[in-house]
């Protein structure tokens, strides 16, 4: 019996059935490979880097 699990992305929200787990949270396959992808100086890297410290900086953790 083959089940398909489907989480919700940290990064951009929707739901996928591929990616990885980081700590307790969920990011896509598409966001990772956005995330590793995306240059220093692009407009968007601060919106991942604020995403990520959500990830390791939960409140009342």
């Amino acid at each position: 019996m083959n089940t398909i699990t489907e989480h919700n992305c940290t990064i951009c929200g929707l739901q996928r059935e591929e990616g990885i787990r980081i700590v307790s949270s969920f990011i896509c396959s598409s966001c990772e490979h956005e995330m590793v992808t995306t240059d220093v100086m692009d407009e968007k890297y601060p919106f991942f880097i604020t995403k990520m410290k959500h990830i390791f900086f939960k409140k009342n953790a």
